[in-house]
């Protein structure tokens, strides 16, 4: 334990060493499951030896020139992405998700113009901490400490295509929305939620920003979240699973919105720079050869059966390996993640009442069993039944 370093996440029961694939070991050698993945960052895997060679020969090479110069990784991770997300649009480079949404949103007003600034998210959102992503996150209680917030930003119940359009006038720039609300409780929108999303932004000349930071590369058993609903956003943030554990984040736009900005309206000093863009190519080009989102639907199906029947888990919501487990009542999620740890499963506690599951997408179908077996162990620990 330190007392250096601010107490921003409470305690931290664990000194994690080394990791490899899906397993972690502490600083006393003890071996776990990790099926949190770094909050569903490292979906390859710990240690993945792709990612890491990447990185490696990056640091050998060129370490940083800053954005006032092109770099290769930087163009050709701009050049994937794009093409992963349809084509006709361009990126640009942050250090984790709450940065490019910090960016989408300063789009937004940009390309909105004068009068249309305000940005819709659904009530129980999460986009990130700085003060404008916080504001843009629907969890009023994260907000109440911070205020006052910058202005422009309001919420709406989630998955209600009523409240949201009537939300919507000639004063919104965006409207900015997850897939799966991951903070939120690993909550799906309902099929349709965001192609009404897609009709209000149009007929109101509004943007549709999705934030498929936690939900995007695969994850959810397609490329990125939207694609169940069959849309095309305007813009897209992604970040987490990008770098493997590298801090990378992006920001794509339709090109024709990504024109709003000009030189000088937006900049990140370490954003793409060659390490973080090398481990983030090296990352799209394996997801590729593995089909990454197949693996996660395949193994979200086993992973959610699995769950579902263990004594003292209710329900399995989610999508391909972002699930949550819903706890029987008298179950304290805090409670039943902290017994998982005990047992060498990490989760987390995604609600009062639910746990979060979001393992690799490279996780075996043994540690998937292995993971389920332990995390029934906790739960019998605490009663569960």
């Amino acid at each position: 334990m330190t007392d250096q370093i601010m107490g921003t996440y409470g305690p931290r029961p664990v000194t994690f060493v080394r990791g490899e694939g899906t397993r972690l070991w502490d600083d006393s050698g003890r071996e776990y499951l990790d099926f949190l993945c770094g909050i569903s960052v490292t979906s390859l895997g710990h240690a993945n030896p792709v990612v890491a060679s990447a990185v490696c020969e990056a640091a050998r090479t060129l370490l940083h020139v800053s954005n006032l110069f092109w770099t290769v990784p930087q163009q050709q991770v701009a050049a994937s992405l794009d093409e992963l997300l349809g084509g006709g649009g361009k990126v640009f480079f942050a250090n984790s998700g709450a940065e490019a949404n910090e960016c989408a949103i300063k789009l937004a007003r940009r390309a909105g113009g004068r009068g249309r600034y305000r940005v819709i998210s659904a009530y129980g959102s999460f986009h990130g901490r700085t003060l404008a992503t916080l504001h843009a996150t629907g969890q009023p209680s994260k907000h109440e400490a911070f205020q006052p917030l910058p202005e422009g930003f309001s919420h709406v119940a989630w998955d209600d295509p009523d409240a949201l359009g009537a939300a919507v006038d000639s004063s919104v720039a965006a409207v900015l929305l997850e897939a799966v609300q991951g903070e939120g409780g690993v909550n799906v929108a309902s099929p349709g939620y965001l192609a009404a999303a897609r009709r209000i932004c149009d007929e109101h000349g509004a943007l549709l920003i999705l934030d498929e930071v936690q939900t995007g590369l695969g994850r959810t058993g397609r490329w990125w979240g939207f694609e169940h609903d069959d849309i095309r956003p305007d813009v897209v943030t992604t970040a987490k699973a990008l770098g493997n554990g590298v801090p990378i984040g992006a920001c794509w736009a339709r090109a024709e919105v990504a024109a709003a900005f000009e030189p000088g309206d937006h900049g990140s000093t370490f954003g793409g720079q060659p390490l973080a863009a090398s481990a983030a190519l090296a990352v799209l080009t394996e997801m590729r050869r593995i089909d990454a989102p197949a693996l996660a639907e395949a193994a979200g199906a086993r992973l959610a059966r699995a769950v579902r029947t263990i004594p003292g888990v209710v329900s399995v919501r989610g999508r391909g390996l972002l699930l949550a487990a819903e706890l029987a009542e008298g179950l304290a999620a805090a409670d039943a993640a902290r017994a998982a740890l005990a047992e060498g499963l990490v989760v987390n506690a995604v609600t009062p009442t639910a746990l979060r599951l979001a393992p690799p997408l490279t996780v075996a179908a043994g540690e998937i069993d292995e993971g389920a077996r332990r995390l029934g162990a906790a739960l019998a620990r605490l009663g569960g039944s």
